[in-house]
């Protein structure tokens, strides 16, 4: 008997009512099956899961500092120097002669100490100290001669020996009745100078026309409260949030391109610019290991190396969680009254608009801080990743307000943020934060390319001021 294949395939009834892969419209060509939505309208949630919270992480650069636009492939500041003079490392030549020698060899280093001078005269290994007066000083060789107040010689009672190394610094000076004017050395003032250059970070979505009019299940907003069943809107917005986290990061992050050879960024052509971790570790201060079980007394390290710098007496605490919380274990030790003897002159004395910003305030000496939590360090997907390995950054000390600066361009003293951005800008474009659409699609008409592509670009540097004032968190 012959056999007919059934075309249509079984008729045999199934003994459930339920959905089989044989018994429902399939709209998917390519497998043959489909999904229960396609058929039967289900029980779909319209609104997106956030399933990691707010993903972005910018908004840390808003906090502490200020964008300025600058016209330059360079921006350059001068930082003054120390007010008084002081030497470290002065040699110990003859302690029974009472002579010294200022090590003059470098050609940022000069003797400008005068005749007639008072100076103390600390041992760098036993702390021993004398008081004198300075009776000859040669500013060719930075050799000193001086007469101590209390004793006939520095050798007396084994103070200083030879060849060992002393701090010096003048703290005044004595002249006899009827002096004349002494042949006293002009001390000009002294600027450090410091620059950075911006890069340019750009980033780019495309969606084909097509795709633009493909209608989704589930409502999608943007950051600007559009909402709709387009996904691409959700993918443009999402690219312009990344963006933005990437000019933070990128000034954050940044390292000027140091190497030269093959294989190196230089050598690709790239720059790059000098971050705010870069500029703390060349210039500033990294404190390694803080550890909130001993108490105050690692902080108070922190304090005393503050007072020998600017002394800036408000600072801001951007910390990862491990620390953050150290730091609140160290706080509840202290009395009640420590949120309240805080002045919050940063928040205008408000301690609701402190608290509002997710910061908390303490005093400490004369230092007035405010504590937060900075997102980038506990996120994964960036620093809280590197949370637990040896050296990985664990927060920053900020000074808040101003900074004097002397301006190249100006030529004058002005003050700035010790912490801000300067991007490229001029009448004839701003690139601060620059979106433009190009192809054929969504209202742009600039190439035959049936696609809509949202372009973003930015041209900027961070400018770290006074970096002698901000610790660099590392874990040991």
């Amino acid at each position: 008997m012959g056999t007919i294949n059934n075309a249509f395939g079984s008729i045999i009834p199934s003994q459930k009512q339920q959905l089989l892969d044989s018994n429902f419209l399939s709209f998917d060509s390519a497998t043959g099956g489909g999904t229960f939505a396609q058929q039967y309208l289900p029980e779909i949630y319209e609104n997106e899961v956030e399933r990691y919270g707010n993903r972005t992480l910018s908004g840390f650069l808003k906090m502490v500092g200020a964008e300025m636009p600058m016209a330059s492939d360079q921006v350059i500041w001068s930082e003054q120097n120390r007010l008084h003079i002081a030497y470290t490392g002065v040699d110990v030549v003859s302690a029974a002669a009472n002579t010294l020698s200022i090590d003059v060899s470098s050609a940022d280093v000069n003797n400008v100490i005068s005749v007639d001078s008072t100076i103390v005269i600390i041992n760098e290994a036993t702390g021993a100290e004398v008081k004198a007066v300075v009776t000859a000083s040669d500013t060719s060789n930075g050799n000193l001669t001086v007469a101590p107040y209390t004793v006939q010689n520095l050798a007396v009672g084994s103070l200083f020996a030879d060849t060992s190394t002393a701090k010096i610094f003048v703290y005044g000076s004595e002249y006899g009745k009827g002096s004349t004017t002494p042949n006293i050395v002009s001390v000009e003032p002294e600027l450090t100078q410091f620059s950075n250059s911006p890069i340019i970070i750009r980033s780019k979505y495309s969606v084909s026309g097509s795709d633009t009019a493909q209608i989704g299940w589930v409502n999608v907003a943007t950051e600007e409260g559009e909402d709709g069943y387009l996904w691409y809107l959700k993918a443009e917005s999402e690219t312009r949030l990344r963006f933005e986290d990437y000019l933070e990061m990128s000034v954050v992050e940044g390292e000027l391109a140091s190497a030269t050879g093959a294989g190196s960024a230089a050598a690709n052509g790239n720059k790059g610019t000098e971050g705010l971790f870069a500029a703390i570790e060349s210039r500033g201060n990294v404190y390694t290991g803080f550890d909130a079980s001993t108490g105050l007394a690692d902080f108070d390290t922190i304090l005393k190396n503050l007072d020998t710098q600017g002394a800036i007496e408000e600072n801001m605490l951007f910390l990862n969680r491990s620390v953050s919380l150290g730091f609140d274990d160290m706080l509840a030790g202290l009395s009640a009254g420590a949120n309240g003897g805080t002045a919050y002159g940063l928040f205008e004395n408000s301690e609701s608009m402190a608290l509002n910003l997710g910061f908390t305030g303490f005093r400490r000496g004369s230092y007035d801080f405010y504590k937060t939590d900075w997102k980038y360090l506990n996120d994964a997907s960036t620093r809280g990743a590197l949370a637990t390995a040896a050296a990985s950054i664990e927060g920053a000390l900020i000074p808040a307000g101003t900074s004097t600066v002397y301006d190249q361009i100006l030529g004058t003293n002005i003050r700035r943020p010790f912490l801000h951005v300067r991007y490229r800008a001029s009448q004839a474009d701003d690139r601060r934060m620059k979106t433009w659409l190009t192809g054929s699609v969504g209202g742009a008409f600039t190439s035959d390319l049936d696609a809509m592509e949202v372009n973003f670009l930015s041209e900027r540097c961070l400018c770290v001021q006074g970096a002698n004032n901000f610790v660099l968190f590392k874990a040991s």
